[in-house]
């Protein structure tokens, strides 16, 4: 984790992060795998901070939820908005509620911060991450040189700073 003495403007794990945001989104053809990719790379602060947890501050607690609250905000806006049949409706009803208790969980580990909470969320996000690389793997018949192994350590470090709405 970061030095909570470091600014976070400073970051050169956001930096990194950001760098490979913008690389996946020129290189990646499938939506799924850039949806898969964030999934995973959310995951993994998530387990930074639950193995760094006796350093673990409010700025850092709240910028990690903040990230996968984002993910899932975009993933909760598609299915309310996404009414003109391209999804099926159980789909989206899934995804709704799902979100729904993902938020939920966030309250309740900011009300009352233990590592062990994350757990779930760790959980949801892999396995969406991995039926959507499935879902790519199934849609592509060649290999793809881009799978979510390939995340390095720079690309996992700390959530990015800056650059979200800090409405959201």
């Amino acid at each position: 984790m970061q030095n909570p003495n470091q600014p976070r403007n400073n970051n050169p794990y956001a930096s990194a992060a950001g760098a490979y945001g913008t690389n996946a989104q020129k290189t990646t053809n499938d939506p799924r795998e850039v949806e898969a990719r964030v999934l995973l790379k959310s995951a993994q602060f998530m387990v930074d901070l639950q193995n760094d947890w006796a350093n673990m501050t409010r700025e850092i607690l709240e910028e990690t939820l903040k990230y996968n609250r984002n993910i899932w905000m975009m993933f909760f806006d598609t299915a309310v908005e996404n009414t003109e049949g391209t999804r099926p409706d159980a789909l989206r009803n899934n995804i709704y509620n799902l979100a729904k208790f993902v938020f939920k969980r966030e309250v309740d580990i900011l009300a009352r911060p233990e590592k062990e909470k994350f757990d779930v969320l760790i959980k949801i996000n892999r396995d969406i991450a991995g039926g959507l690389m499935t879902g790519v793997k199934n849609a592509v018949t060649e290999p793809s040189n881009n799978s979510a192994s390939s995340l390095t350590d720079a690309d996992t470090k700390n959530p990015p700073s800056g650059g979200w709405d800090s409405s959201a």
